[in-house]
């Protein structure tokens, strides 16, 4: 990706969201752009017009923490929008040094991985990397995700699953919301690591295929996707609210664990319990390790 412009298509669009009235400033006639002027960002960041320019143009390398600080300051940016332009201004560097990659084709947990995924008995719980291929699951995660392996020819991707299937309408109840999440951690992941090729694949992919997918990674919104809670239908037992963690892996930088749990005693646990017998009857065992065919990609 060209950094230079992801850089700049950034900072204009987050200076584009934040009114001059929510930065203590008045907003006067006739301003002839949506959110804040440059030279106002530029006060606010305390770096002359001429310097903020020179960053909104993409020209990032090379600023300090403390002028990427006050910058979020000023555009009012939350901890994933500042982490993000942290790891823009860091990926600008001529000495950056490559996040760490795994080939999804070879990539296997290891064993004491898959008891741990597989210790997880009362909801699904998965690994998965930055651009959203499934790597292994225990057997409730591979029951609860069976249509996102059930997609021809192609590995275990939920972006791709949630944009070009018609199934993902009906399991997705509020799927804008999904989709504009999906898109949001995309994004974060183009910024953390803008030269994986497997990435861009996907992006490209998901662009020329998906009008939804292009026009929500337009907005150049991120986000941190660690804790909430989501609703789904499963066509097996219907519809489960569900809490969820997402946790980063020490021992594998860029991969994490997501666990599902329904609230005890609630409906989402009688048909957790119930998907359950069903991927018991259709698993018949835990799943070490996830085909061939469908961690290749």
């Amino acid at each position: 990706m060209d950094n230079r412009a992801e850089v700049r298509e950034f900072l204009t669009s987050r200076r584009a969201q934040v009114t001059p009235e929510q930065v203590g400033l008045p907003a006067g006639a006739n301003r002839r752009v949506a959110g804040l002027r440059r030279t106002e960002v530029a006060t606010l960041a305390g770096v002359s017009v001429e310097y903020y320019t020179k960053l909104e143009r993409g020209a990032i390398s090379g600023a300090s923490p403390e002028i990427l600080d006050a910058l979020a300051k000023a555009l009012l940016l939350d901890d994933a929008e500042r982490a993000h332009l942290f790891d823009l201004a860091h990926a600008a560097s001529p000495v950056a040094r490559p996040p760490r990659r795994r080939n999804p084709k070879c990539w296997k947990p290891h064993t004491s991985l898959q008891w741990i995924l597989d210790a997880v008995t009362a909801g699904p719980a998965f690994v998965r990397n930055g651009r959203l291929d499934i790597l292994a699951t225990n057997t409730l995660a591979r029951a609860f995700y069976k249509d996102v392996f059930d997609m021809p020819g192609q590995p275990p991707n939920i972006a791709r699953f949630t944009f070009l299937d018609e199934r993902a309408y009906d399991f997705y109840p509020d799927w804008e919301m999904f989709a504009d999440v999906t898109v949001a951690i995309l994004r974060t992941e183009a910024g953390r690591d803008p030269h994986n090729k497997e990435l861009h694949d996907l992006i490209g992919e998901l662009s020329t295929r998906s009008t939804d997918f292009r026009a929500r990674w337009g907005s150049h919104n991120v986000r941190h996707h660690g804790t909430g809670f989501k609703t789904f239908h499963h066509d097996v037992v219907g519809e489960m609210t569900l809490a969820y963690e997402g946790m980063e892996m020490e021992s594998e930088p860029g991969l994490s664990i997501t666990v599902y749990a329904a609230e005890p005693g609630s409906p989402s646990a009688e048909r957790m319990q119930l998907l359950a017998s069903w991927a018991a009857s259709e698993y018949g065992r835990p799943i070490t390790q996830l085909p061939e065919q469908e961690t290749s990609g």
